[in-house]
């Protein structure tokens, strides 16, 4: 796959899912109160979820949901630019 996640939208990835993952650690433990019974637990597992993905998509710079809605935040080259460009224009490539 390719990177499309990158700049703003990375650190907002870098800064929100480790809160959350956080935010969950605090109310499994005992210190903050989300929501009481299984509605409250249903919760903190979705959070869990979420800024575990977050953490993991900022990292990777990887991101289904990103490709599958066309957004591409990553201003890099892509992977693939620099090794298949000389093949594409008739040129060898070096051995």
């Amino acid at each position: 796959m390719e990177r499309n996640v990158g700049g703003y939208d990375r650190i907002a990835r870098f800064v929100l899912g480790p809160l959350l993952v956080v935010l969950v650690a605090a109310a499994f433990g005992g210190y903050v109160t989300i929501a009481s019974g299984l509605f409250g637990a249903a919760i903190l597992w979705a959070a869990l979820l979420v800024g575990a993905v977050l953490i993991v998509t900022a990292t990777t710079q990887i991101c289904p949901l990103n490709s599958m809605l066309g957004i591409n935040t990553y201003r890099g080259q892509s992977e693939s630019a620099g090794s298949d460009a000389e093949t594409e224009a008739g040129g060898e490539r070096p051995t």
